[in-house]
């Protein structure tokens, strides 16, 4: 049994967490308590807890336009916050779990390894791989790059001819508790396919559009990624 601390536990993929049943102890510390642009609050948390493990998903995400008005609040929450986290994990040889995106991508050609060029095309994602950068420099961690989205769909209409990863957060929470070993950097999503595709199997009224060449800060055209290595990891525990 392991301890583990998680950050941003109101968040839409938090919240699901929080109805795991695991055997894991789990603690969900409220922005009170768990401050990230706080250092004292997040050594006194921390230090009362004695994580074995730290899942970092505080951030800012939604609206994507909040990454174009309002940079600093951007920098503060997705790249100083998850600096002052990695910060504390190393001085505890504390192991952390950051969730990045697979927006890092350039989004252009799809199926991007790990090991694949990153190029950023909007300010969310590059928020994103600014937490990266600082989660990077400390080896007792595991950075995801998640393609995930709410049970059902919540939109009306989907992208025809945008290709992604998307999974279900439902579905991701037992793959994360089965790679809470794992080190370095790995994809995580579902199937190869359009949004569209995706959305329909649960709405089958879903309405088709398509995003244009000027709108493609909004969403990359194609960042689908390769998930052979998070493919492997599960077959083998599998067995």
């Amino acid at each position: 049994m392991k301890k583990i601390v998680i950050t941003g536990s109101t968040g839409r993929f938090g919240k699901i967490l929080k109805k795991y049943r695991t055997k894991h102890k789990l603690f969900f510390p409220t922005k009170k308590q768990l401050d990230i642009l706080n250092e004292k609050k997040i050594q006194k948390y921390l230090d009362i807890k004695k994580p074995d493990i730290l899942i970092h998903l505080a951030g800012l995400s939604r609206p994507m336009s909040i990454h174009d008005q309002d940079i600093k609040k951007s920098i503060n929450l997705n790249i100083i916050g998850t600096a002052n986290i990695t910060k504390y994990c190393y001085e505890k040889n504390i192991k952390l779990i950051y969730f990045s995106t697979n927006y890092v991508y350039p989004g252009k050609l799809g199926n991007y390894k790990e090991e694949d060029s990153i190029f950023p095309i909007n300010n969310y994602a590059w928020s994103k791989l600014g937490g990266e950068a600082s989660v990077q420099l400390y080896k007792n961690s595991l950075i995801l790059r998640v393609c995930m989205t709410e049970k059902p769909f919540v939109h009306k209409k989907a992208f025809a001819n945008v290709k992604t990863n998307f999974i279900y957060h439902e579905e991701v929470v037992p793959i994360l508790f089965q790679l809470l070993k794992e080190k370095g950097l790995i994809n995580l999503g579902g199937k190869s396919q359009t949004v569209y595709d995706f959305a329909k199997k649960t709405n089958k009224k879903i309405e088709k559009i398509f995003l244009k060449k000027n709108q493609k800060t909004v969403m990359p055209l194609n960042s689908s990624m390769n998930l052979k290595k998070l493919n492997k990891i599960l077959n083998k525990k599998n067995i």
